[in-house]
């Protein structure tokens, strides 16, 4: 990323108060974008009802976005070199703006997920172009002050996501959830072009792998819709499945084998043949899908099924945002002078050690019992990403830092939304077998339901109550059941770090525009 300022004849650089309302102004297209990956996470259920889905169907509105911003991210080089980094961050902020609204006036699931991929393509471009217009406006003496504050704005959107949601589901309805994203969005790109086209650089009309973008876009939308709709069509004894399976294994094949010979490749593969990235990639698609899948099961719970309104719920998931937000400036010092392996080791360990101990939940549960596990989890998250990101960007080539960082940031969010599809569907399964299971264990001598008769119950009230008591236990187990999965998972990439050398060079974290 260019630190050179070039502004136009005639436009001084912006210097003082001017300055740093640019950065503010940077820092905020930044929460936004990072905000609506987990705004959504606890509003699943009211969205679901208000459009007459599924609660699995509604997860579609965040996998759509994760997948739909995933593909746009490693576009970010080459859309800011072609028309430039001003212009391509002002035209995203405005249709990210734009896309949210059409979120909001939404009638029907179809129309709001078809919103939401054009939103995901609007915001892909924003995190990056942020962090690269922020190191460029800003002198280098400064520019750790600069990225200081967007790293902030990474952290802090995250918890006030579930919180904010909640609050506007509860207090409002879901459509709002969209709707506060407009004035923020319009507002930043008409200042954001007042302040910044002065810095805008000289085109370069370097080319686009288009074949690669269209076998790219082809591979990961089947892969997604396969995740996302098996369930519902019964999973490979349906003829849809198959074609997708088909389409999604031949497209990712010649997707690799296209890349690997394309002059100008729009994912650049050959970074992997750096054993630390290999490694460091593998371990943040591991732990990214694990906590993201988690993330988005919990508050499902704890509204579904625990009784927690969207509101408590959000202010519950928050609190693993709250620990890691004070425990990220220590990661971020220790990352300078400890072996990042051990850091990361340590982090996400601790991240599986946490979540296997949240595999003995009940359903007498009170708010603190659930909230504690989620706030320890908080203090490693920091020790998981922060190092981690560093060590990948130092294990390649100077010249390749820029597609490294691309490709990392488009598979971790590619296994988050693939691993939100499997985890919410395997739930919905194990519910299932388990209720199955139960119904056949529960109340083999009657007792129950004689003690609810001689209550005053009628028949159909005692039936009713049975199954009720049967569902809670059903989902009880198989959330713990999930959790234990989500555990080994961290455990797994944990011990997948091993697999990077020691890195011979220090890269600050926030050079990846994560």
């Amino acid at each position: 990323m260019s630190q050179t300022t070039n502004p136009g004849q005639g436009d001084a650089p912006l210097t003082g108060g001017m300055l740093w309302a640019a950065a503010i102004i940077l820092a905020a297209a930044n929460f936004i974008a990072v905000l609506d990956m987990t705004i959504a996470n606890v509003s699943v259920p009211n969205i679901a009802g208000g459009l007459g889905a599924t609660t699995s169907q509604g997860t579609w509105v965040i996998t759509s976005y994760a997948v739909a911003e995933a593909i746009t991210v490693p576009l970010t080089g080459w859309l800011a070199a072609r028309f430039g980094a001003v212009r391509v961050f002002v035209v995203a902020m405005a249709l990210f703006g734009a896309f949210s609204a059409l979120c909001g006036f939404a009638n029907s699931l179809g129309m709001l997920v078809f919103a939401r991929i054009c939103q995901g393509f609007a915001g892909g471009p924003l995190m990056p172009l942020s962090q690269t217009l922020l190191l460029r406006i800003f002198p280098k003496e400064k520019a750790a002050a600069a990225i200081g504050l967007w790293s902030m704005t990474t952290l802090v959107a995250p918890v006030l996501g579930p919180i904010l949601g909640g609050y506007l589901c509860d207090e409002y309805s879901w459509p709002w959830i969209f709707y506060i994203n407009l004035p923020i969005a319009f507002a930043c790109a008409f200042i954001a072009w007042k302040m910044l086209k002065r810095y805008e650089q000289p085109l370069q009309k370097s080319p686009i792998d288009r074949i690669g973008l269209v076998l790219l876009i082809i591979w990961v939308g089947a892969l997604q819709l396969l995740l996302d709709e098996g369930k519902n069509l019964d999973w490979f004894s349906s003829p849809e499945i198959v074609a997708l399976a088909i389409v999604a294994v031949v497209g990712f094949i010649a997707f690799l084998i296209w890349e690997l010979h394309e002059a100008h490749p729009v994912v650049d593969l050959r970074v992997f043949r750096h054993r630390g990235f290999s490694a460091s990639v593998l371990t943040i698609s591991l732990a990214f899908a694990a906590f993201f899948g988690a993330n988005v099961l919990t508050p499902q719970w704890l509204q579904s099924f625990m009784g927690y309104t969207a509101t408590s719920a959000g202010m519950a998931t928050a609190w693993t945002g709250v620990f890691a937000v004070f425990v990220a400036p220590i990661a971020a010092t220790l990352s300078h002078r400890v072996d990042p392996r051990k850091l990361v080791f340590g982090g996400v360990i601790w991240l599986g050690l946490v979540t296997l101990f949240r595999t003995i939940a009940t359903t007498d549960m009170d708010y603190w019992s659930v909230s504690v596990p989620l706030m320890l989890m908080g203090l490693g998250l920091p020790f998981f990403f922060i190092p981690l990101t560093g060590l990948a960007m130092a294990s390649v080539d100077e010249h390749e830092m820029a597609s490294a960082a691309g490709l990392m940031n488009f598979l971790r969010t590619l296994s988050g939304a693939c691993a939100t599809s499997l985890i919410t569907t395997l739930w919905d399964d194990q519910i299932t077998y388990h209720h199955a299971e139960l119904v056949g264990l529960s109340d083999s001598d009657q007792s129950v339901r004689t003690l609810l008769e001689n209550s005053g119950m009628t028949a159909d009230a005692v039936l009713q109550s049975i199954d009720r008591l049967i569902t809670g236990q059903s989902v009880m187990l198989a959330t713990n059941q999930i959790m234990a999965w989500v555990g080994v998972a961290f455990i797994v990439a944990a011990m997948a770090i091993w697999l990077a050398p020691k890195p011979q060079r220090v890269v600050d974290a926030s050079a990846s525009g994560h």
